[in-house]
């Protein structure tokens, strides 16, 4: 069987050297590099399973590290680790929103090591699988449309990329050329308010698409995207579509269809912030996600979030799960929340 390969890029010799030997007694294959910039060549030239890499080091620091290899086709799915010192909850959010598969805090012990380098080996092998399942998703969706079928072409296996979550695939205010065909997981779009408080615009599924409304409306993307759950994305330069939706109408019926849905989805997000009570809107939050997470009754979803989606603060939303729970509408296990009474909601819905 063939070794799987790491590279450790970390300027501490000992802290290396002692890596090393740790992973060379687990069998694998180790390379070493004592700086940023030839932590990157290293990558390039050798194509490791899994990088572990320093923050703060010489020559180019640990998120030059990231950005320049999560910008290559050839490196940008290699699991990387940062491992370091700094414990700031804004270090840690930086690198994964940058794209970080995982973070550990300095000192770890060979447990943590082993156990995080094998957890990401056993996710690229599953990333790996889903190509095959991608692109036949891909084919099925494009099926009895000349149109869209000349759009499936634009996308090809360079075009498919995953996204981690809580990894930021653009900001509000960023150049919006590209829109995004989710093929698996979700993301969501958020908006700021004056207040600096965060609303959620929309979430995404397979098969939906996000990003149209910034790219026919303007320059720059109206919101945020997110990761809410590791996903596959497909992404459509915005020129590639404009020459389309010249030439093929079912091609601009189908995005006229998605920006008026985009509306009515706005419309009434507004009638519920305007009228509905904060019971009525969780529970229109909660059938929403459990609609979105059939036939499971259950799905994750941190309070932040459903705050974001519901439009109110994090603390009633605390309350409300609790009532809900009281009610026995639902139960709540950390971020898991299942339905038990899906009619009960329902009801508070209506």
């Amino acid at each position: 069987m063939e070794k799987k390969r790491v590279l450790i890029i970390e300027d501490n010799e000992d802290i290396r050297e002692n890596t090393a030997d740790l992973l060379t007694l687990a069998s694998y294959e180790v390379f070493q590099a004592d700086n940023g910039r030839k932590g990157v060549e290293m990558a390039i030239e050798h194509m490791p399973d899994v990088i572990l890499c320093d923050i703060i080091m010489p020559e180019m620091d640990g998120y030059g590290v990231l950005h320049l290899l999560s910008n290559r086709e050839d490196t940008a799915l290699i699991p990387f680790v940062f491992i370091s010192a700094k414990t700031d909850r804004t270090e840690i959010r930086k690198g994964i929103e940058m794209g970080a598969d995982d973070y550990l805090t300095k000192p770890f012990d060979d447990t943590e090591l082993l156990s995080a380098i094998e957890s990401r080996l056993k996710k690229k092998e599953l990333q790996k699988s889903m190509y095959t399942s991608t692109l036949t998703k891909m084919t099925n969706l494009f099926l009895d449309s000349h149109g869209l079928d000349e759009l499936k072409k634009s996308f090809d296996e360079r075009k498919i990329k995953f996204f981690k979550k809580k990894q930021i695939i653009y900001y509000e205010g960023d150049p919006a050329n590209t829109a995004y065909l989710v093929l698996s997981g979700s993301v969501k779009t958020t908006k700021m308010t004056e207040d600096g408080k965060e609303l959620m615009t929309g979430t995404y599924h397979p098969d939906d698409y996000f990003g149209i409304v910034s790219l026919f409306s303007g320059k720059e993307y109206k919101e945020t995207a997110e990761v809410l759950e590791d996903s596959t994305l497909c992404s459509v330069p915005k020129e590639v579509i404009e020459q389309l939706l010249h030439k093929y109408p079912d091609i601009a019926e189908k995005f006229i269809t998605i920006l008026a849905q985009n509306v009515i989805d706005h419309e009434e997000q507004l009638l519920q912030l305007a009228y509905y009570s904060v019971r009525k809107r969780m529970a229109e939050v909660l059938i929403k996600l459990h609609a979105n997470h059939s036939p499971t009754n259950c799905f994750e979803i941190s309070r932040e979030n459903l705050a974001a989606m519901a439009g109110m603060a994090s603390e009633t939303v605390s309350r409300i799960l609790s009532d809900f729970k009281t009610e026995k509408l639902i139960n709540k296990n950390a971020r898991v929340i299942t339905i038990l009474n899906l009619k009960g909601l329902q009801k508070l819905k209506n």
